[in-house]
């Protein structure tokens, strides 16, 4: 199957099949598929959380409005944001790529500066917003990756984030959850699966100048 009839595929499920989980190497692949996203000047300002529990995700059912996916689905992805990045942050950053590509730190010196330019100019407010859009990014990147696995997924907003930074027993003052993505494989009583994908025709969507 190519990547074209992957994502034609590819649906919001709305119902899982609870008893088939996923093989764990073929759920390896795809969060390796979102460990090598594309990333703003490759910070990564985000954590991805896998919840394969099922005590956790009978938890954070409550959390949702609309629980029949998490109920269902084989794993749960929770993409984690960063809401500001600290200076420490950004150091372990450095420390990481002077050990991978073995160069002194030195070396890195501009880059740091234009790291230090960019974020010092923002707002903590501006920040998080900017750490989100990049865990949307990571998101698409497993959407695609699953497609290709043929694992069907469903992204989710719909949540309440107090709660759920709660469960995970995150420190809401440093980090919050930002979008989820449940995995598993479409229930057959999921009609959804048989409609037609609708879209916006070629004419209505790209505009080429």
């Amino acid at each position: 199957m190519n990547y074209i009839e992957s994502l034609q595929k590819r649906y919001s499920v709305k119902k899982f099949n609870k008893e088939k989980k996923i093989p764990q190497e073929i759920l390896r692949n795809i969060l390796k598929a979102g460990q090598l996203s594309a990333s703003s000047l490759g910070l990564q300002p985000y954590k991805i959380f896998i919840v394969e529990s099922e005590e956790i995700k009978e938890k954070l059912i409550a959390a949702f409005r609309n629980p029949s996916q998490i109920s269902t689905c084989s794993h749960l992805i929770v993409l984690v944001s960063k809401k500001n990045i600290e200076e420490k942050y950004v150091d372990g950053y450095f420390r990481h790529i002077t050990e991978l590509r073995n160069v002194p730190l030195e070396s890195l010196d501009l880059f740091r500066k234009s790291i230090d330019f960019y974020i010092n100019s923002l707002s903590q407010e501006e920040q998080q917003h900017w750490n989100q859009k990049q865990a949307y990014i990571v998101l698409g990147q497993l959407m695609f990756a699953a497609a290709l696995e043929e694992v069907d997924s469903c992204p989710m907003e719909g949540f309440d984030e107090d709660l759920m930074n709660e469960i995970l027993g995150l420190d809401s003052t440093a980090d919050s959850a930002t979008v989820t993505l449940a995995l598993g494989y479409r229930a057959e009583d999921d009609h959804f699966q048989h409609l037609k994908k609708v879209r916006k025709p070629d004419d209505k969507l790209f505009k080429f100048l």
